[in-house]
């Protein structure tokens, strides 16, 4: 019988401790928001713009989550939240919230994600002032970016979380500078007198089949479909929001009812934005595509758009 060589050994028995290792970190991650009381200050950067943010975040006894985000540089922003919906909010986001928009923590699921991402523990780092363990989510294909996130050891929490482009670039930063599990008080929890009571926008269900995409990114699946009203008349645009299990993009088609509206692209950090104008039997719709998902990939989706049922979608 052949020998093994000891070092290849030793890699192929590597290979299902890191797995395990990666499952048990995303485990932690998922689970940690729901767990895990939290205040602190962190930065966040994108396109090269730095703004200065503190949270305070407290589970209750019964396992009620409250959250509150204070920007604290630049225009006055402010967000509560009670398990991932927001009860009142401050400065121009107090426009746009609608009433399926929370921000839940996300439960990351490593054998679906593992479909599209090489997921791997790259290593140790510090960050504010806390030991962190490195995992890097590379994606395997060009219609999605990497992740690299540094994750408290003691509760999993992200510490520090950048979003890279395909050529490694740097999108998106979120990063703690203070950081401690202490319990905020009553008093953190309160929000400031500017913090308006959010007035959810009438969403309808959309009968199924209304829209399709004849081409989607691998991975990618429809999460949401809705009706919603524009704030300033009664027509409705059509919501489509679509998930690889990490990243998400949305898709609005709204009927321009004669009105005379240029095709467009634009991109700011992370975030893309595509319209294109389409034709289709009931008149003319603006197709947008709006997401943290490569330019290429959001215009071949918006490209893709089409009223009703497919004969046979195509990957």
């Amino acid at each position: 019988m052949r020998a093994i060589p000891l070092c290849l050994l030793s890699g192929l028995l590597a290979l299902p401790v890191q797995a395990t290792e990666v499952q048990d970190w995303l485990r932690r991650l998922a689970e940690a928001e729901r767990q895990q009381s939290f205040q602190g200050t962190f930065i966040y950067e994108r396109n090269g713009s730095f703004s200065t943010h503190g949270i305070w975040h407290r589970v209750e006894e019964g396992g009620e989550v409250r959250e509150r985000l204070l920007q604290l540089d630049g225009p006055a922003q402010e967000v509560l939240k009670v398990d991932g919906q927001a009860q009142c909010v401050s400065g121009a986001l107090a426009d746009q919230v609608s009433e399926e928009q929370a921000w839940p923590a996300r439960h990351l699921d490593a054998e679906q994600l593992s479909n599209w991402y090489d997921i791997r523990v790259a290593g140790q780092s510090r960050v504010a002032g806390r030991s962190a363990v490195v995992l890097v989510l590379a994606p395997k294909d060009q219609h999605r970016y990497g992740f690299e996130l540094h994750l408290d050891r003691a509760t999993g929490l992200p510490l520090k979380s950048l979003l890279l482009n395909e050529r490694g670039q740097l999108l998106e930063r979120f990063q703690f500078t203070q950081f401690n599990t202490a319990i905020p008080d009553a008093a953190a929890m309160q929000p400031g007198s500017r913090c308006r009571p959010v007035h959810f926008r009438t969403v309808d269900t959309m009968a199924e089949g209304s829209w399709r995409s004849d081409w989607l990114p691998p991975g990618f699946t429809l999460n949401t479909a809705q009706l919603r009203r524009l704030p300033a008349s009664d027509a409705k645009v059509a919501y489509l929001m679509y998930g690889d299990g990490l990243a998400r993009f949305s898709v609005f088609l709204e009927p321009l009812q004669g009105n005379v509206v240029e095709d467009a692209r634009s991109q700011l950090g992370p975030t893309v934005a595509v319209s294109r104008r389409m034709a289709t039997e009931a008149g003319d719709v603006m197709v947008t595509v709006v997401g943290e998902i490569p330019l290429g990939t959001a215009e071949r989706i918006a490209l893709s758009m089409r009223a009703g049922v497919p004969e046979q979608a195509s990957q």
